[in-house]
């Protein structure tokens, strides 16, 4: 039986208004508990329009890795903390490959966001080309160790989501015995750092999930969820995808 209690996390992206806003949140408030942890970040100037409610949280899609001071277009940890934000994606591979953001960096985010409170979200994942060079899980250990090695009591306060950069946004996803495979492997690797803190973490899979493909994902041992780019801006799909994951 999984101990770790399954999280959905809804990534919107440069995507969403106040209309959506509005469905999203009477969409989540009327579903039936038992959920998975429900957890909403879109665009921060959204996060003050949700109401409050215990079916969902609200956390932020990127963060600054500085605390404070004069870094124009930044956002604080302190700051999301004051918005609402619980917490925090982290090393997107948008913000990867759009913005050149380093291990070094994103290591540092993962640190901030801990100390002011945030659960951060961070994300792996390895391109295409890696894969077909079967440098799938050297590229993993290396993102993995950029942000634990040094910082191993962070794990305990971390979740990560695996993100195969091929998968996102192009209809592809991994195959649910393919995912596995990776977040077993994960779990593993990090357990040399802290093997409770590992036992316990949330491993969840990003990578066009949508409603159609998660149920057999989420039936898989060492995935805790999901992170949903596209198929979050959709109200129906995306509660669906919370109803099943509540079963898993």
């Amino acid at each position: 039986m999984r101990q770790r209690k399954p999280l959905v996390v809804a990534n919107w992206k440069m995507n969403g208004n106040s209309e959506l806003v509005q469905q999203m949140s009477e969409a989540l408030s009327v579903l039936k508990q038992p959920l998975p942890d429900i957890l909403i970040c879109p665009p921060v100037i959204f996060l003050a329009d949700f109401p409050k409610h215990p079916n969902y949280k609200l956390g932020a899609q990127n963060l600054s890795e500085q605390l404070v001071g004069a870094f124009t277009g930044e956002i604080s940890a302190d700051m999301l903390c004051a918005s609402g934000a619980s917490s925090v994606i982290v090393g997107h591979s948008e913000r990867r490959a759009l913005y050149g953001e380093q291990d070094s960096v994103i290591s540092q985010k993962v640190k901030v966001a801990i100390e002011a409170g945030l659960t951060p979200i961070l994300c792996v994942g390895e391109t295409l080309a890696q894969r077909e060079e079967e440098k799938t899980l050297q590229v993993l250990a290396r993102q993995l160790d950029a942000v634990y090695a040094a910082q191993p009591h962070l794990l305990a306060h971390s979740v990560v989501s695996y993100e195969p950069v091929w998968a996102i946004g192009t209809g592809r996803t991994a195959t649910p015995e393919q995912a596995q495979q990776v977040h077993q492997f994960m779990r593993q690797h990090l357990a040399q750092y802290d093997a409770e803190a590992a036992n316990e973490l949330r491993i969840i899979y990003g990578g066009s999930v949508t409603a159609a493909n998660c149920e057999a994902l989420f039936a898989e041992a060492d995935i805790d969820g999901a992170l949903i780019g596209g198929a979050s801006l959709k109200v129906a799909d995306f509660s669906a995808i919370c109803t099943m994951a509540k079963d898993s």
